[in-house]
């Protein structure tokens, strides 16, 4: 009888320390959640204009996008004129760019991921979304900070030594309320800081809550930045693989 007193007194005991760590999510449940509600969790459509920053001029590419999880994404370039027709398309491991004032299909080799898309401080991966944030990394939670008036966990992610990734480690402020991607700071393997990214202008679109201005700003080129601003967002529409095809990179519209 005595030890089953001990027994009742310590399922007790363990009963608020069970029901609280099944409340709090993880460090890379919050990184899912956060990446769900920017790219939708099947499928995206979004129409954007990027603004590249330079210390003596700017310019404004305005593209469209569709993706399929992690392994389709194409993208159509709208403006300006001279680079309007252009396309860009990822299909598993594979990439290709089309160019259709020379009628030219050329795949992208790896080596290339790392370079800047159309100009920008944003690279080819960055865009075309080879990596993913929830499964290439490692997540942690390290402490929590306020951002643009949103109290957010603050998470280091640190990339798996066979991950085909260009940042080795990433560390991200994540809205705890609505689970928005406030801020991020990107470090090559070196563990030398590149480049941060900043969302703001928080608007609903599509029935979420999203940070539709990120500012992605170099550590170590002063004057020079790139922004993205969102104009249209659908998540998970209906798309077939098909759409996601070379044919379709000469004909999307």
């Amino acid at each position: 009888m005595k030890n089953l007193t001990k027994l009742i007194v310590l399922c007790f005991l363990f009963v608020p320390v069970l029901s609280f760590g099944q409340r709090g999510l993880s460090a890379t449940e919050i990184i899912e959640k956060a990446d769900d509600k920017f790219n939708g969790e099947e499928s995206g459509i979004s129409v954007m204009a990027m603004t590249i920053v330079r210390p003596t001029w700017k310019r404004t590419v305005e593209f469209k996008s569709w993706n399929k999880g992690t392994a389709n994404s194409l993208t159509l370039i709208t403006a300006p004129s001279r680079e309007k027709g252009q396309t860009f398309l990822k299909r598993g491991n594979e990439m290709w760019s089309w160019n259709p004032s020379i009628s030219r299909l050329i795949k992208l080799p790896p080596s290339m991921m790392s370079q800047g898309w159309m100009g920008s401080d944003y690279t080819n991966d960055d865009i075309l979304k080879e990596s993913s944030i929830v499964t290439d990394y490692t997540h942690k939670i390290i402490g929590e900070e306020i951002i643009d008036g949103r109290m957010c966990h603050k998470i280091e992610m640190i990339a798996h030594e066979d991950a085909a990734v260009i940042w080795g480690q990433q560390i991200r402020w994540i809205d705890k309320k609505d689970y928005l991607f406030m801020k991020a700071e990107l470090y090559d393997e070196d563990g030398y800081l590149i480049r941060s990214e900043i969302g703001s202008d928080i608007k609903t679109m599509d029935g979420r809550l999203i940070p539709t201005r990120i500012e992605l700003i170099p550590e170590e080129e002063e004057g020079h930045k790139t922004i993205i601003q969102i104009k249209e967002i659908e998540f998970n529409a209906p798309m077939d693989d098909k759409f996601f095809s070379q044919q379709n990179m000469k004909r999307v519209r």
